[in-house]
């Protein structure tokens, strides 16, 4: 995918709306600057939208409670496995109307790619820290392999849209670009960055400057994702492809399906799914009532997620009659989303996606001495969406009880709960369970991973033999 980039306005061009903003200090050290620092910060300074700006800080600037965790009530929750008090959903019929949108070519997967692998001791885009337990695959090779499988079966290349950050761009398309599109179609893998949002201080509204010329700026939340499909004209393209839906997923889990059939036909409303076809979303019990998991719950009779860090400790840990947590449903950042819902909420702006705020240091340019301070105590306003705010606002949003161990595999830390290791441990176990299910038992001492082709198969009901049966010791890809 190519484009012509238009001429980036200049600082002459965009100091009106700067100044009619109350953002004119922003430009003090524009005389400063070199002439590639100039260039930088003028293609900066034209990606932020200054009419709208002012609203948007009046709005944040104050503090005030967070929202109240109030009446909650559990979810309604659908499950293709008929847990008890879940809605039961026939897994057959979703699965056969899941794979009928995959094969219409009516779904593209979304994976939200912005990070970076720093916190994981790895330098580089997260979607290339090695993760495969047996081949050391990529998390990005993970879902390739997967989509490949699904799109050989399609007969037809279903569309990969992967949201980059402004930092890791350029270094996520070398990867494909030196690794030969990892073995999909070239016109499959579709880029577009993930947008940011001025720090701004809180008493006087002022945006801070992170050198004399930069803003302080923060990615703009995984709820970014819909303005940036907008923006990027990304979704107009997916029009204009035929896709209807999107399975969104983010980078750091390689247990999860790509595209599911069996969620995607349930998404749709088939096999007495109660759906709009609107946005749904995947979740697992939470492991025990202190993990550090959003749960879903529906708050004045809206289905929503809460942020563990605001629900409340005795509502954590309600249980039922059979000692059940009540608020079990666990997010893991699973959705699908119809094309035009999407367009619908990005179109009712901050009605349907608002801001959230949080408090932090930034390190600055102090105006007066040109010299950057380093902050002791939070000095600046950060803002950020959520996509799942878009759940309370679809007419019938569905949730789908999946099971931990098949599809949840964060990978945030470098050892520990939630880490590579645990991520690597949990790779293989599932390709162990597989292995058993298909009457083979899994030699002492091997490390086991399932290629792209065998997990397309297990979540699309396809016949899928091992080629081999690994003997002890021995790494193996099935």
């Amino acid at each position: 995918m190519t484009t012509t980039p238009a001429a980036t306005p200049t600082i002459a061009d965009l100091r009106p709306a700067i100044e009619n903003a109350g953002q004119g200090h922003v430009l003090s050290f524009v005389d400063e600057l070199s002439a590639g620092e100039l260039e930088a910060f003028q293609a900066q300074l034209s990606s932020i939208d200054w009419a709208e700006l002012p609203g948007v800080i009046d709005r944040y600037r104050g503090t005030s409670a967070s929202e109240a965790a109030g009446s909650l009530e559990p979810p309604v929750v659908s499950c293709p496995s008929g847990t008890p008090g879940d809605v039961a959903v026939d897994a057959d019929e979703a699965r056969a109307a899941g794979l009928g949108l995959i094969r219409s070519g009516s779904v593209a997967a979304l994976t939200v790619a912005g990070g970076q692998g720093t916190r994981l001791g790895f330098d580089g885009p997260k979607g290339t820290l090695p993760i495969g337990p047996a081949s050391g695959r990529t998390l990005f090779e993970v879902f390739a392999d997967q989509l490949a499988a699904a799109s050989a079966w399609a007969g037809q290349p279903n569309p990969w849209l992967l949201m980059t950050s402004p930092q890791n761009q350029q270094q996520t398309q070398r990867y494909f670009e030196g690794r030969n599109w990892l073995g999909l179609d070239r016109e499959q893998i579709r880029f577009f960055t993930q947008g940011v949002m001025p720090s701004f201080c809180p008493q006087t509204g002022r945006l801070l400057l992170a050198d004399k010329g930069v803003l302080a700026t923060n990615p703009d939340g995984h709820g970014g994702v819909v303005r940036a499909l907008i923006s990027s004209g990304e979704l107009d393209w997916l029009e204009r492809q035929g896709v209807e839906h999107l399975s969104y997923f983010q980078v750091d889990n390689p247990l999860v399906p790509p595209i599911d059939p069996v969620f995607l036909g349930a998404h749709a409303g088939a096999g007495g799914a109660p759906s709009s076809g609107q946005f749904s979303s995947k979740m697992v019990a939470k492991a025990d009532a202190s993990e550090k998991v959003g749960v879903f719950a529906r708050r004045n009779g809206r289905t929503s997620v809460v942020e563990y860090s605001d629900l409340p400790t005795d509502i954590a840990e309600a249980v039922d009659d059979h000692g059940r947590l009540l608020f079990e449903a666990g997010s893991i950042a699973i959705h699908a989303a119809s094309v035009a819902f999407l367009r619908s909420i990005d179109e009712a702006g901050e009605s349907a996606l608002p801001f959230h705020r949080a408090f932090k240091k930034v390190p600055h340019v102090d105006l007066e001495s040109g010299e950057c301070v380093e902050p002791t105590e939070p000095n600046a306003v950060k803002l950020e969406r959520f996509v799942f705010d878009a759940i309370p606002v679809a007419d019938q949003p569905m949730v789908m009880r999946v099971a931990r161990e098949r599809e949840f595999a964060p990978t945030k830390n470098p050892t520990g709960v939630d880490s590579v290791e645990s991520a690597k441990q949990l790779q293989h176990d599932r390709a162990a369970a597989w292995l058993a299910a298909h009457g083979h038992a899994c030699p002492e001492g091997c490390t086991l991973e399932l290629s792209g082709q065998a997990a397309w198969a297990d979540v699309a009901g396809i016949d899928h033999t091992p080629q081999a049966t690994p003997k002890a010791g021995e790494s193996a890809v099935l």
